[in-house]
């Protein structure tokens, strides 16, 4: 029996400016050719929907370049290959991918990596908990802010896909206090409840600042930044010396249309002796062994848990994207694809 090869896939055909909106993107259907020797075939199970894929849209130089106008977008996706002609990716293997925002792709094997399929757990866990959001939260935490026995521990977006790796992950690695911010009571707490934060607070109820001090009275000595604005200037005012920031994201800033304003505070990065350090997870692709062997194990023993905002469809992944700006998600925002028709 043949295998599927009509592609349902979404385009970005105008730069955004501000919010996006669905006149920015366009769906389309396109015929896939034969296979050629070394190449497989893959029906997405799960696409991700990512925040760094606001800063894809603009045409600006950054870490990664921005999408290309008339091209389908990418993003990280987990499919089950449906043909091979390759030896080392057979039919049947479920495979992850950068090849997301289409339903249906193809490619040279090697661009498809071969993972277990976990009894229990959703192939999608290999977006979040067993993927490049968990994977971020290790990095920044171990690499980046060089986490160490006892630190009190801050996370912005504390409830998202990244931020409740941090915390879990601060917390099984020595962490003295963890606290994190969120955007509604429900999701505080779920930071508390379920994911093990010491105290949680919603930074809609009141200056971030005030909150912070009032949740870490001892100070902290490790920052997690998903957010940047208001809460980056709240931990430089509430560092202990020494302090150490992963800055991971901006997301507050994402959608402005006006010039961002930096932390008034900024002195206290000296006078603390205060390191902050950017990064993208991309470039340190030579730990992941490392986090797999870890996570692999805290997942099996039920230290870790996760959630997943699944949206159904194909067509919806641009709204499931929407949604992941305006904070909807509890956890990894992931779209769930219909099996492509023939």
């Amino acid at each position: 029996m043949a295998s599927p090869r009509t592609s349902t896939q979404i385009q970005l055909v105008r730069r955004p400016s501000g919010w996006p909106t669905t006149d920015d993107v366009r769906t389309v259907t396109v015929e896939l050719p034969d296979l050629e020797d070394g190449q497989v075939r893959v029906a997405n199970e799960f696409l991700s929907v990512d925040p760094y894929m606001r800063g894809r849209m603009n045409d600006v130089k950054s870490y990664t370049p921005p999408y290309a106008l008339g091209e389908t977008m990418t993003g990280g996706a987990v499919g089950r290959v449906v043909e091979s002609r390759s030896d080392d990716v057979p039919v049947g293997a479920v495979v992850v991918h950068q090849e997301g925002w289409r339903d249906l792709t193809q490619g040279d094997a090697a661009g498809f990596r071969v993972v277990e399929e976990i009894p229990g757990v959703p192939n999608s866990a290999y977006l979040s908990v067993l993927g490049m959001t968990a994977f971020t939260a290790f990095v920044g935490l171990k690499e980046i802010a060089q986490l160490t026995q006892g630190d009190a521990v801050f996370v912005s977006g504390a409830a998202g896909a990244v931020g409740s790796m941090v915390g879990q992950i601060a917390r099984l690695t020595g962490a003295s206090r963890v606290i994190g911010s969120a955007g509604s009571a429900e999701k505080v707490a779920l930071l508390t409840e379920k994911y093990g934060f010491d105290a949680a607070f919603n930074y809609k109820d009141g200056p971030v600042a005030e909150q912070l001090a009032e949740a870490a009275p001892q100070g902290i000595d490790v920052y997690f930044d998903n957010v940047g604005g208001e809460h980056l200037e709240a931990a430089l005012g509430a560092f202990n010396d020494g302090g150490r920031g992963a800055l991971c994201g901006a997301i507050a800033d994402y959608n402005s249309t006006e010039k961002p304003v930096g932390p008034k505070n900024m002195a206290n990065i000296v006078t603390r002796g205060l390191t902050l350090k950017g990064f993208t997870v991309g470039n340190y692709t030579r730990h992941f062994p490392d986090f797999i062997s870890q996570m692999s194990t805290w997942l099996q023993n039920g230290d870790v848990v996760f959630d997943e905002t699944v949206v159904d469809g194909i067509e919806n992944t641009f709204d499931a994207f929407l949604q992941l700006m305006q904070g909807a998600n509890t956890g990894k925002m992931v779209v769930r694809v219909a099996a492509p028709q023939a």
